[in-house]
């Protein structure tokens, strides 16, 4: 029994990590200093000389026993990282998102000189969605030689080629929050008519068209496929990118918790579905009472698998994540306490979870640049608060493409 137990200890003690730091050649080791070296732990009987490795020399080293090496852990790969495609803002105007009043383009560029002379003198946003147009105005526009009927008077050629002059993409939105009944109207009267007068302002422009439709409760889905059928008709998909009046996106919720009935129907029919004529471009996740974060970006990536019935997930690099913009908060001012630099990692490498094969979203979206809310206190981002030392800091941080 006495011999088992001493078997039985010795293959413990030899199966027992090495716990001692390894011997390094270049140490000069003290009398009574532990190493660990080829699966030993040995002990110094006096002051070691360099290099003088344990087990080559008795007089200076002792064997305390085998032990076992640590096991090395297998090279972890770095998550896969994919650049940010979209930086862009909606634009709300300098009158409450409505565009309804002439545009001073000498205030103007001093408002804005921002978005198109950044941080380098570069633009900071490759992206900008003049916000909004109110969807029963594009209906009852009926003049093909004047599509501006359908447009408010502050959204003027002017201030699109202000933007498209330094190779920002310009698009127009449909809708917000404030017009949803009229796009329920609209849909009611003819969905035809309004994609087909839509893709004519986005020809007359040269602009893209923004879906932002946001009826939470019974949104007309029939409609929509019949507006988006009619722009594609006129404006056909170009995966190509290179055609602005081609882009039509369209904004969901933050997460998957809200809008469910459009987020489905845009994810199974819009963005991952198979007919030409419905396919848009890619998706917007809004901001809500406050930015969006990656846990309700993760919601689309995962889809709401437990929702009756399912909404499916999308493919990272189909949506974009939608951030606040104040002219007194820090993803306007202050890059290095931003939310756009605090949530970079995971916007970059988000991988797949059942849509699409690459990690990435899209990039960012901005609520917003100009005045898009008459609240007290409400501070734009026209100057002196503009954002140069946020947005255009950020640009050159993530190496943004522009054009």
């Amino acid at each position: 029994m006495a011999v088992f137990l001493l078997l039985l200890f010795a293959s413990v003690t030899a199966s027992a990590e090495c716990t001692a730091e390894p011997w390094v050649a270049t140490v000069s080791y003290s009398r009574g200093d532990i190493v660990s070296h080829n699966s030993h732990e040995w002990r110094a009987k006096r002051t070691t000389r360099e290099g003088v490795a344990p087990g080559t020399h008795k007089p200076t080293w002792a064997d305390n026993g085998a032990c076992e090496d640590p096991p090395v852990e297998p090279p972890v790969d770095p998550p896969e990282t994919n650049p940010m495609q979209i930086f862009g803002v909606w634009h709300a105007g300098d009158h409450y998102a409505d565009w309804s009043e002439a545009i001073d383009m000498v205030q103007f560029d001093l408002d804005n000189g921002w978005l198109v002379r950044g941080a380098d003198g570069n633009p900071s946003v490759n992206v900008v969605v003049l916000s909004f147009l109110q969807p029963m105005d594009v209906l009852n526009f009926t003049t093909v030689e004047n599509p501006e009927n359908g447009v408010p008077i502050g959204m003027t050629q002017e201030i699109v080629d202000y933007f498209a002059s330094a190779g920002i993409r310009v698009m127009m939105s449909m809708g917000g929050q404030t017009y949803v009944d009229f796009w329920d109207e609209a849909l009611a009267t003819d969905a035809t008519v309004l994609g087909l007068n839509a893709a004519r302002i986005a020809s007359a422009f040269g602009v893209g068209i923004e879906i932002d439709y946001e009826q939470n409760s019974n949104p007309d889905l029939v409609g929509l496929d019949a507006f988006i059928e009619a722009y594609r008709s006129v404006h056909p998909y170009d995966s190509t990118g290179q055609t602005p009046e081609s882009f039509l996106t369209v904004d969901l919720a933050a997460g998957g918790r809200y809008l469910q009935d459009l987020n489905r129907h845009a994810t199974e029919n819009w963005l991952h579905g198979t007919d030409p004529l419905l396919q848009l471009d890619y998706a917007n996740a809004m901001v809500h009472r406050a930015s969006g974060s990656p846990a309700n970006w993760q919601e689309h990536v995962d889809g709401m698998p437990t929702y009756d019935p399912p909404i499916p997930p999308k493919a990272p690099r189909m949506f974009t994540g939608g951030l606040y913009l104040k002219g007194n908060m820090a993803n306007c001012d202050d890059f290095l306490a931003s939310e756009q630099l605090e949530h970079a990692d995971y916007v970059q490498t988000v991988a797949p979870n059942g849509a699409g094969e690459e990690a990435g979203m899209l990039g960012y979206m901005f609520w917003a640049a100009g005045v898009p809310s008459a609240r007290k206190n409400y501070t734009s981002t026209g100057y002196p608060n503009t954002c140069e030392d946020g947005m255009g800091d950020a640009a050159i941080y993530f190496g943004i493409n522009i054009p």
